[in-house]
């Protein structure tokens, strides 16, 4: 349930859906995700590949439609955004880092005139001077006129994080901000991020596989098949996080979509040595028992 105070929160997702059609099968991305994120937040999202959190990032950034349920960023209703609205909120509030840096850069132009472009379409009037700035933030003044190909994967990263904070975002969405670099350019990059996080109170979301980032932030957010898992607050151990998605008690739903079929986590079938895809369904009293194929 969404609350009231909106100014007080940068996300709010409410039973949260996506599903992906295909013509023979529909895929259930999300089952019901239920978020807060405070503004001015630093949290990291954690879940193995195919758990759903590039998908709910995608449906924060506007790249994507959730399919059911309520999404607030910044205030703003996602569900009902006419497309001009929904192109000044990816212009105006929010800022993305990708892994792939061929997202990030246009090669044929240099660090400065890259981190210029996205502010052409604000009309934005002192270009060059903020673009000076954000280089001097991430700590690349001294490359402003490299172009892609004169940049190591580590130095088009931190280009890369200068073009989001372009527009001077509100919300700054990573997605694997540090894949692809070395442990001390991933140390750099998150300072980059807690600082930016506490000298300008931008919210920094980063959906991340790297476990020593993730024990650096505020908040650290498991999902898992598509809903929340498990949270913990503050820096945490890996293990622990593990151990409270299974723990004794801990209940996990699976829900059906409007064929009445459900999606079973890949671990699970692979404990049970379903092969082919097929199993047995047996109905006893108030469940349903499945059961994998003998061989």
């Amino acid at each position: 349930m969404l609350v009231e105070n909106r100014e007080a929160y940068m996300i709010q997702c409410d039973n949260l859906v996506k599903i992906y059609k295909t013509r023979d099968s529909e895929v259930l991305a999300l089952q019901g995700l239920d978020m807060t994120v405070r503004s001015g937040e630093l949290l990291a999202v954690v879940g193995k590949s195919g758990s759903g959190k590039s998908t709910f990032l995608n449906m924060i950034g506007g790249l994507d439609k959730p399919s059911a349920g309520k999404l607030m960023v910044d205030g703003k209703n996602l569900f009902t955004m006419t497309q001009k609205e929904l192109v000044e909120y990816k212009k105006k509030t929010v800022g993305f880092v990708w892994q792939n840096n061929a997202r990030n850069l246009f090669p044929y132009l240099n660090a400065l005139e890259n981190i210029q472009v996205p502010m052409l379409f604000t009309g934005e009037k002192q270009r060059k001077e903020k673009a000076l700035e954000l280089l001097e933030l991430v700590g690349m003044s001294h490359r402003k006129y490299n172009k892609l190909a004169e940049l190591s994967g580590g130095e088009q990263q931190r280009i890369a994080i200068a073009i989001a904070l372009s527009n001077a975002p509100k919300l700054l969405l990573a997605d694997e901000p540090t894949g692809s670099v070395d442990k001390k350019t991933s140390d750099y990059i998150l300072d980059i991020f807690r600082e930016l996080n506490r000298s300008k109170k931008t919210t920094v979301l980063i959906v991340t596989h790297d476990n020593a980032l993730a024990r650096k932030v505020n908040r650290v957010i498991s999902i898992q098949d598509g809903k929340i898992s498990s949270e913990l607050h503050a820096r945490y151990d890996l293990e622990a996080l593990q151990e409270l998605a299974w723990e004794e008690g801990h209940e996990e739903y699976t829900i059906l979509d409007r064929a009445n079929r459900l999606q079973l986590p890949s671990e699970m079938l692979e404990k049970m040595g379903v092969q082919d895809n097929k199993v047995i369904l047996e109905f006893e009293q108030d469940r349903i028992i499945i059961k994998a194929v003998s061989s």
